[in-house]
């Protein structure tokens, strides 16, 4: 299968470095400075007992070629306008989209650009960062992508792609609704976002502290009413895991969103808390600590915005 990574950062660089490495026709979709960096240094992973080190074939904006089988959309939801314009010519009548973004907003994007056809549901699950070198390091043993048709009927394409993820050794169960799993994801996310970024702390941090452990339970209750308002109920084997993963005593554990903010850079605040904010308003949920969550990273925003990191 010819497949097209659309970025090769701490995701997208994993899960593109695992099928290339498997014997896919990996290209993946960068920068000029990424490129660049991986020209000079190749592809890396490491950690949790896995080295890899390939030569990858790049491609940038302009010259993507096409079509792919394949696409695996890997970008912060910041990007995603620019990315879209720049896939395009990738997108085929047999290409399938698989986005890897949190929330689930960016599907009306994909589906207004590239047809309803090309796009399926998708959520990733895996711990990784990039170092100083640009390297990917994976801070944790989950490697896995779901996803499915957004109306969750069956289909060969989505069983096609789980056999390729899977001869990568990329976990890929069976997924009956894609679009819950996403949600269910958001739940996920959007606790661990709220809970460092209101704190400035990682996750041990704030459960070391008195209330900690109460905060995480509150902000867990709203985003859960929110999926459950929405028709997207979260399983109780899913609350306990978001439960144990946000009051895990000496968790080094912050997400993407957070690390972003402490270094004064952009972050996709508005995909993750704003949207799930106004969802809330929409369905009669209430959900004051969310909403502070939210308007705390507006005011981060707008300091951006107004050059004043």
């Amino acid at each position: 299968m010819r497949i097209l990574t659309v970025g090769a950062g701490a995701v997208g660089g994993f899960f593109g470095a695992r099928l290339a490495t498997a014997g896919q026709d990996v290209s993946f979709l960068v920068r000029p400075g990424r490129a660049k960096a991986l020209e000079a240094r190749g592809l890396r992973v490491a950690g949790q007992g896995e080295e890899l080190h390939l030569t990858p074939n790049l491609v940038t904006a302009g010259a993507v070629g096409g079509p792919y089988g394949l696409v695996l959309l890997s970008v912060k939801a910041t990007a995603l306008h620019t990315a879209l314009a720049d896939i395009e010519p990738a997108v085929g009548p047999d290409t399938a989209v698989v986005p890897l973004l949190n929330g689930v907003a960016h599907l009306h994007s994909l589906v207004a650009r590239l047809g309803a056809g090309a796009v399926l549901g998708g959520v990733a699950k895996v711990v990784t960062t990039l170092n100083d070198d640009g390297d990917i390091l994976r801070m944790a043993p989950p490697a896995v992508i779901l996803t499915g048709e957004l109306d969750a009927r069956p289909s060969a394409r989505v069983d096609a792609i789980r056999r390729v993820l899977a001869e990568a050794g990329i976990d890929s169960p069976a997924t009956e609704d894609i679009v819950a799993a996403m949600w269910h994801k958001w739940v996920f996310i959007s606790t661990l976002v709220a809970l460092t970024c209101l704190m400035r702390g990682t996750v041990g941090e704030v459960n070391a502290v008195a209330g900690g452990a109460d905060l995480a339970a509150a902000l867990i209750s709203e985003t859960a009413a929110v999926a459950e308002a929405a028709g997207h109920p979260v399983t109780e084997a899913e609350l306990a895991f978001t439960t144990s993963t946000v009051t895990s005593p000496g968790s080094p554990l912050t997400p993407s969103l957070y690390r972003d903010l402490v270094a004064g850079a952009p972050t996709e605040a508005d995909h993750v808390l704003t949207d799930l904010t106004l969802r809330a308003r929409a369905l009669g949920v209430a959900t004051p600590l969310l909403d502070l969550a939210a308007l705390q990273l507006r005011v981060h925003e707008h300091r951006l915005a107004a050059g004043r990191p």
